[in-house]
């Protein structure tokens, strides 16, 4: 075959010389020259280039690593190899990436343009597969102001000049299958934005899985495998009526609950086992895992991330985590995750100015920028943005098998003037500071991920007065399932923090909460946020001596889990752990050793049981139908009392904020019969002073606080007592 060389370097092949072509399969590949075809190949550092199924060599255009051939390519296959020597003398055969067609649906890209493919992650990032029978992987990203963005990894030694992506007309996604990749292989998109020229190099958003810091590089990673064991879990959690179960959530972050013996964390393996026992004995129902999407900086407890879809490496490899989760089932016990759709961080390697501009935050600082935090605020006008974000939720729903997401933040997105000043922020179209296009993410959010996951709990950190946030949307709402309980948590320590002898001019700090306790679904959260920063651990909130430490710790356990509300406990206050919470170390396990320790742990454990095992506790948890007031006035004596109720079932509380006994105290009581004690916190198996009742209390036909019956009781100090009617 006869062969034509070019002699001089067009605008076009210098555009590829010069790595800022938009369209490098115009010149790249095979193309029809009249009745003959050029093959054209940029290789840099090649010694030679021939076609390997037709042994046809290549020649190099000038002094560039551009090669061409030209003439009858009659026996050429569709997609033919290129074998070539480099610098080293090293020989590579590879399939021609340019000469395979694009592979995304004009359905896929449309759906994502209107911000409606709700399984983005299928068509975005990297995916092993097989094209005409030859492997390899699909790259894919968004970013609608790049001039040229490249596939760059460890197989082509970061050298962004290799391979260019295609852009996929107005879409704004560029796509590249790569023949002869496969899983596990690093890689990052090096982007050339047409503002200014300047050159990014950035992991893949929709990246599943990245190297362990301080790498940031994405992997690429196979089709999982993993077989499943929870299928009768995921039927019962759709058909469930979580509404009136308890559930009761032990707040966990994997990196320091426990640590291996030197220090290292443990894999998500090893973690499952050792959790799941410890939780079983406690008798939490759920895990809810601070945000184990990937992140950069361990102080951030994963709250910034730069990986939506990728478990983080800390732990293991995404199947890993997928046994934790299928273990978790396996022994009844669901999970939720913490997911930070709020913000993200300003880290040059993820998402800020992905493509040179403002793509996933807001130009306008104003809109697009929480100077508290240090983080960027997510555009959520864009179609393309919140896709990412609801494909992020439905991916850890759908491919790990969570239970729930608790959305972080959701007050900073709701309000455009949140921890901003005066001329700090811009209004709504209306004028007001309501975030139009955060409300529509935040109700789209909420119906698509209970349309395709019935059973599914999302949750609100949602600290305002904002109404109806854990109600329908065809109502008004936002449409949570459930929201934290800030209110009631800050009234509770605030309380909690005072000496007993000025707790009766605070008593409306506990009467308070039952005015709204029904308007939402609210969870009664003491959490990590409450044990950091010098806020002391939830043991050192508590005044008073040793004694009355651990004394108040208890009361205010008893009082979270009778209290209406479902309930959620960070880690290490079930045992009263002395120190504030540390990310960097293992809780305080040593602890244990010590009776009173030991005594809140039994406690928890024992109020877990009890809130489980008596509907009265939990059945109407949302309802006010299942919570009466006894007396809330006896501020006096700072003493609370309350009816749960279950129809005709009732479990009388009474708690005494004191550390005085408190002798044949009345309580006026609804039927006639025995009563005894089911809890009293105060018992000597808790590392109480074990003043009580017993088992045998019989009712007086004596009306009493607008009941019929009364009984009378010895209040033992700073102490809850938990009544039910025997007999």
């Amino acid at each position: 075959m006869a062969t034509k060389k070019t002699k001089d370097v067009s605008p076009e092949l210098q555009r590829i010389l010069d790595a800022n072509h938009h369209d490098p399969f115009s010149v790249l590949g095979r193309h029809p020259l009249g009745k003959e075809v050029a093959i054209r190949a940029f290789i840099p550092r090649a010694k030679a280039v021939r076609v390997v199924e037709t042994e046809m060599q290549l020649d190099r255009i000038g002094k560039t690593d551009l090669f061409q051939w030209q003439g009858n390519a009659a026996d050429l296959p569709r997609h033919y190899q290129l074998a070539w020597q480099d610098e080293q003398d090293h020989t590579h055969i590879k399939y021609d990436p340019y000469s395979f067609e694009p592979v995304l649906s004009e359905f896929d890209l449309h759906l994502f343009g209107e911000g409606k493919h709700w399984h983005a992650y299928h068509i975005l990032g990297a995916r092993p597969m097989e094209i005409d029978g030859i492997s390899g992987v699909l790259f894919a990203t968004w970013a609608p102001n790049a001039e040229r963005i490249s596939v760059t990894g460890d197989f082509n030694n970061w050298d962004g000049r290799c391979h260019p992506m295609r852009v996929r007309g107005g879409s704004g996604i560029w796509e590249l299958f790569i023949p002869g990749l496969s899983a596990n292989t690093l890689y990052k998109f090096e982007i050339r934005s047409r503002i200014g020229g300047q050159i990014l190099l950035k992991t893949d958003p929709y990246g599943k899985q990245f190297e362990l810091r301080p790498g940031t590089a994405s992997i690429v990673t196979a089709e999982t495998e993993y077989q499943w064991n929870d299928e009768a879990w995921v039927d019962y959690r759709e058909k469930r009526d979580w509404l009136h179960e308890p559930m009761s959530i032990y707040e966990v972050h994997l990196g320091s609950w426990q640590m291996d013996e030197q220090g290292n964390f443990l894999n998500y393996r090893d973690i499952a086992v050792r959790l799941v026992d410890y939780v079983k004995e406690l008798g939490f129902t759920h895990i809810e895992l601070l945000p184990i999407t990937e992140h950069p900086f361990d102080g951030s407890w994963g709250y910034q991330t730069t990986g939506y879809y990728a478990p983080t490496s800390r732990f293991g490899t995404p199947d890993d985590f997928r046994y934790f989760v299928d273990y978790c089932h396996a022994n009844g016990i669901g999970v939720m995750l913490d997911w930070a759709p709020g913000h993200f961080p300003k880290d040059a390697f993820a998402l800020a100015q992905f493509d040179g501009s403002a793509l996933y935050e807001h130009e306008d600082p104003r809109m697009g920028e929480h100077k508290d935090w240090g983080t960027l605020i997510f555009n959520y006008g864009r179609n393309e943005v919140r896709n990412f974000l609801f494909s992020s939720a439905l991916y850890w729903l759908e491919e790990f098998h969570i239970d729930g997401l608790r959305v972080d933040a959701v007050a900073s997105m709701l309000y455009l003037d949140y921890s901003r000043n005066e001329g700090e922020w811009v209004p709504n179209k209306y004028g007001g500071n309501e975030n139009l296009d955060a409300i529509l993410f935040i109700r789209q959010l909420n119906e698509v991920t209970h349309e395709k996951h019935p059973g599914s709990l999302i949750m609100a950190e949602e600290s305002t007065s904002w109404p109806m946030v854990s109600r329908p949307i065809y109502l008004g709402g936002l449409g949570y399932s459930m929201k934290w309980n800030m209110g009631w948590m800050n009234d509770t320590l605030e309380y909690f923090s005072k000496d007993p002898i000025y707790r009766h001019y605070h008593h409306d700090k506990l009467t308070f909460s039952l005015l709204y306790a029904f308007t939402e679904n609210f969870i009664l959260p003491f959490s990590h946020d409450e044990v950091v920063h010098g806020k002391g651990s939830m043991l050192y909130k508590m005044p008073g001596d040793e004694w009355q430490r651990f004394a108040n710790l208890r009361l205010l356990y008893t009082y979270m889990f009778t209290h209406p509300g479902k309930k959620l406990l960070f880690m290490g206050c079930e045992f009263g752990q002395g120190n504030e919470w540390d990310c960097k170390t293992e809780l305080d396990w040593y602890v244990l050793d010590y009776p009173l320790h030991q005594g809140i742990k039994k406690l928890v454990g024992d109020l877990n049981h009890l809130y489980q095992d008596t509907p009265a506790l939990h059945r109407f948890d949302f309802e006010g139908q299942g919570f009466e007031w006894v007396d809330c006035n006896d501020a006096s004596q700072s003493v609370l009392s309350y009816m749960r109720r279950d129809g005709d079932e009732i479990v009388l509380v009474i708690l005494n904020f004191t550390p005085q006994p408190r002798e044949g105290y009345r309580i006026g009581v609804p039927y006639e019969g025995v009563y005894q004690e089911i809890m009293n916190s105060d018992s000597e198996f808790y590392g109480g002073s074990n003043l009580g009742n017993g088992h045998h209390i019989p009712s007086q036909a004596k009306a009493w606080m607008n009941q019929s019956h009364s009984i009378e009781l010895t209040l033992p100090p700073l102490a809850a007592l938990v009544l039910r009617k025997t007999a």
